[in-house]
């Protein structure tokens, strides 16, 4: 998955229903709200609820400054 793809406009946390954050590093999509973080296997974003693994206090800072870095 890339940051220009047009499936991300339209996946949403399964649980709050709010807007993730593609994290290309980590092969990740990431809600800071609830702080979860949903793998990438082989492209397909699992976004059960089930999938999603709580991020602690620095790796929620570590993606949070992830979302904000500009693209090079």
């Amino acid at each position: 998955m890339n940051p220009d793809d047009p499936l991300l406009t339209i996946l949403a946390c399964p649980l709050d229903k709010g807007p993730l954050t593609l994290l290309t590093d980590e092969e990740a999509l990431y809600n800071p709200r609830l702080r979860l973080s949903y793998p990438i296997l082989e492209g397909i974003p699992q976004l059960l609820p089930s999938s999603g693994r709580k991020t602690g206090a620095d790796e929620h800072e570590r993606f949070l400054a992830l979302r904000k870095a500009p693209a090079t």
